[in-house]
């Protein structure tokens, strides 16, 4: 039978062995008996049990009390506080004042913080605090809740002082914007910044994915720096990679350096270098640093543009009609390279519309197709089902065609306009001030004699790389001379030149440097 005493009676069965900081003192109980033949060593404590070690105080319903080990057994409503910012409650606590390591078993909850000011709260069903350390953890499953985020592993860790928390096996960290998973996770919760050290992905519901294995993310504003080649992959299309990504998700911006990669779908085109920046409104970026933009529009004719800076971007129609959709612009800047199988093209400025699908080329600019060359003030492409149909030069405008080491046919005039089909050369048309160099050949492809003509318009028909016929205005005139009669330095028109040697002669070669386009 156990028999009630008063509290002040308790001092007559309680006598500390010592007076270490380490003791541990029962402070109240309104019942206390022994039973020597089931648990000799123990004080059996019953109602309102209260202990006390150090700053610590511990309730319960029940307990044992082993003065001798200077431990206790706790069971029903059992409450753990530490300080007026630290409490725990569980089932049962086991505690050990002399390592003073607290162990609580089932349904625990740790609770720091004040309750007015959005604690953190963990909740498990084995909780061991080793109070020594300053860490609380658990190995069977649990769950920590702050004022932002929740977060569920099968492992973790939690230290009061730093509030830094550490999460490891099927990590999950849920906030009202995005799922983050992991297998290993550092989250603090006062900073809400996670330190993402194994594989993680991180879902912003049918928006955006973010992949890495390396780098923080801070939950409450949603910046990130990601290592590691770590991947930002949008819902309509857009992709972005680098070995190092710092991402601001609010305002929709990234910056990318080292081994840039933006990559949008919808648009089919494909932007790297070494460094880079993208915001998301209006899908604008730009790279530098061995930049290059990939236009995969046409699976048949890709684009490879090189320059210093490459930028890109979705540009609001200005028509009426069409105010609802956009166009795609891409603007290169200083030492431009452009390859295409049906054309290659060189020049210090260069600008894509897709709105007109043209490609506009200024301050020394060069185009390339098979063996003709054109160049001018400035010169404009224009693609029609994905094949350039034709380029016009403006201004100065000469267009060469390559026939042997020692033969050039030219074209000179304000205007000349060359005619494609299926990538090969049809036709090319001289406007104002037109003057020509053409070699007429027989029909067996020798040569007759050197043609120089000058008109107001000419047109030179073009097969298999030659020259087939011209016609004219009736206001032409020309010479021809035969081959062992032409002047010395009448077979080139003023400004010519040829630049075989600086143009790009495969996708990669679009790095290459070259000397200036024109002496």
């Amino acid at each position: 039978m156990i028999r009630p005493i008063v509290f002040g009676l308790l001092s007559l069965f309680f006598i500390p062995y010592s007076y270490s900081q380490t003791m541990v003192y029962l402070e109240r109980a309104e019942n206390l008996s022994f039973d020597q033949e089931r648990i000799a060593d123990a004080q059996i404590l019953r109602g309102n049990v209260v202990f006390r070690h150090e700053d610590a105080l511990m309730y319960c319903d029940s307990a044992y009390f082993y003065e001798g080990s200077n431990s206790l057994d706790a069971f029903g409503h059992v409450r753990f506080e530490q300080g007026d910012t630290l409490s725990g409650y569980g089932d049962k606590l086991f505690y050990d004042g002399n390592t003073k390591l607290a162990r609580m078993r089932r349904n625990v909850r740790l609770i720091h913080g004040r309750a007015d000011e959005n604690p953190t709260i963990l909740t498990t069903d084995s909780l061991n605090y080793d109070r020594v350390a300053g860490v609380a953890y658990y190995f069977h499953g649990g769950t920590v809740r702050d004022s932002l985020n929740t977060l569920v592993s099968v492992r973790g860790n939690y230290r009061p002082d730093t509030k830094q928390a550490v999460f490891s096996k099927e990590v999950q960290l849920t906030n009202p914007n995005f799922v983050l998973t992991s297998d290993t996770l550092l989250y603090n919760t006062e900073s809400k910044v996670a330190d993402l050290v194994s594989p993680t992905l991180i879902i912003y519901e049918q928006e955006t994915d973010i992949h890495t294995s390396r780098g923080w993310y801070n939950t409450a504003t949603e910046r990130s720096m990601l290592l590691d080649r770590s991947v930002v992959h949008h819902v309509d299309g857009k992709m972005m990679t680098g070995d190092t990504i710092y991402y601001d998700k609010q305002i929709g911006f990234g910056k990318v350096l080292g081994r840039m990669v933006m990559s949008d779908t919808a648009q089919h085109a494909t932007l790297t270098g070494e460094y880079g920046q993208m915001w998301e409104e209006n899908s604008r970026g730009y790279a530098t640093d061995s930049a290059l933009m990939i236009d995969w529009s046409d699976e048949e004719h890709l684009a490879y543009i090189h320059a210093d800076t490459l930028f890109t971007e979705e540009v609001h129609y200005t028509d009426s009609a069409r105010m609802d959709s956009t166009y795609r612009r891409v603007r290169a800047y200083y030492g431009v390279r452009v390859f295409r199988d049906d054309m290659q093209m060189t020049c210090d400025s260069f600008c894509y519309l897709a709105s007109d699908s043209t490609m506009h080329l200024y301050h020394d600019p060069i185009s390339w197709s098979e063996n003709q060359q054109l160049s001018a003030d400035s010169i404009v492409a224009f693609i029609v089902n994905g094949t350039i149909d034709h380029a016009i030069g403006n201004g100065k405008a000469l267009c060469v065609m390559y026939d042997t080491l020692e033969y050039y046919n030219q074209m000179a005039g304000k205007v000349v306009t060359a005619y494609l089909e299926e990538g090969e050369v049809t036709h090319i048309d001289t406007d104002g001030n037109a003057l020509t160099i053409y070699y007429a050949k027989e029909s067996d492809g020798s040569f007759v004699g050197m043609n120089t003509t000058a008109s107001s318009f000419i047109r030179m028909y073009v097969e298999e790389r030659q020259i087939h016929h011209m016609r004219f205005t009736k206001e032409t005139t020309g010479v021809l001379y035969p081959m062992d009669q032409i002047p010395e330095g009448g077979d080139r028109l003023e400004n010519f030149f040829w630049a075989d040697e600086v143009r790009p002669k495969d996708p990669m070669d679009v790095f290459r440097k070259t000397a200036a386009l024109k002496e």
